[in-house]
C-alpha cells in the first residue's frame, strides 16, 4: 500500500527545513489539503512524498 506525506519547505526544498502536514492515501487528497490549509505561497514550497506501506526506508 502507498501513502503520500504532505510536507511544506522553503524554497530549496532542504530536508531541514520540512515541516510534516500529514499522511494521506492518495496524492490528490494531500494536494487539496496543501491548497485548503494554504500551504502555497511565495516563501514556500509543497513536497508530498509517495512511500510503501510496511517498508524500512529513510525518507
Amino acid at each position: 500500500m502507498k501513502l503520500f506525506i504532505l510536507y511544506q519547505t522553503d524554497n530549496w526544498k532542504s530536508k531541514t527545513s520540512r515541516v510534516c502536514f500529514g499522511v494521506f492515501d492518495t496524492r490528490a487528497k494531500a494536494i487539496d489539503s496543501a491548497k485548503w490549509q494554504e500551504l502555497y505561497n511565495h516563501n514556500s514550497e509543497v513536497v508530498v512524498l509517495e512511500v510503501t506501506l510496511n517498508l524500512f526506508e529513510e525518507i
